[in-house]
Parts: structure tokens; sequence; C-alpha cells
């Protein structure tokens, strides 16, 4: 996968804090999440899928009744969803990877985990842009010795 240098950049000084100079985490733990972490995915790609119909407005998947009232469109579509599908899409993508414990798996997650940082700036959920951030590279790089080309 070609990189490009500014993501190589961001890549190198979030490892920097998060992978050499913040605490290490027990090996134990390390393995657990490594090992369990894409079945961990799919769960959450089953559970949010319906969470993305509906932040596209597809309503009617949810509650069909609700529109025998009137017309209504069954479509409305929302900027944020598009993060968040994309994020979806290559998180589903690095599966296979992440059983396989192959690099560039780690670097679709941690793709998708930027994508999710940038949805939380845009969005001025600061929050989540500074807490979730933080623990997902955190994780991130603490198990980053254990996927190999």
């Amino acid at each position: 996968m070609i990189k490009n240098k500014y993501l190589t950049q961001i890549e190198d000084t979030l490892d920097l804090y998060f992978g050499k100079k913040a605490p290490p985490m027990p090996e134990n733990i390390k393995e657990l999440i490594v090992k369990y972490s894409p079945y961990l995915i799919i769960l959450a790609l089953v559970l949010t899928l319906p969470g993305i119909l509906i932040a596209f407005g597809l309503r009617s998947f949810w509650a069909p009744l609700a529109y025998l009232g009137g017309v209504k469109s069954a479509f409305n579509f929302s900027f944020w969803g598009i993060f968040a599908l994309v994020a979806l899409v290559i998180e589903a993508i690095a599966v296979p990877g992440l059983l396989k414990r192959t690099k560039q798996s780690w670097e679709l997650m941690f793709y998708a985990s930027l994508i999710s940082l940038l949805s939380s700036l845009l969005s001025l959920n600061v929050g989540s842009f500074i807490i979730g951030g933080a623990i997902s590279f955190y994780i991130l790089f603490q198990i980053k010795s254990y996927y190999k080309n």
C-alpha cells in the first residue's frame, strides 16, 4: 500500500506518543485484543449497520407504519453518515487481514480511526475527539507490533 508522506508523519508521531512514550499495556491484554478484535469488529459491523441506515435517513426501514399517514421521503441524506459508512467499510475490509495479523490490516484500522476522529472534529464533538481518539490510538499503537507483513 502506498502511503502519503503526511499520513506517515502522523503515524510516526502517534507511534512515538502512544506506542513508545505511553505506559505499556500488559502483554496478556495485548494478546487478547489481537486475538478477539476481529470478532468484535464483525459484531460491531452487524450492530452498527442499522444505525448507518438511520443516519442516511432510511427510517422507513424501522417504522414502515409511520409513513402511512402521509407521503414522506424514505431517504434523507446525512453528511456524518458518510464518515461512519467509510470507516465501517474500511474496518470490514480489514477483518480478514486482522485474522492473519497482517500489517496492511493494521494500517486499515489506523485509517478508519483517523476517519472517525475527523468525523468527531467536524461535528464539533470534542469529547469524542479527545477521549475516543486517545483510547483508539493507544490501543492501536500498543498492538502494532503483533501485525507483520
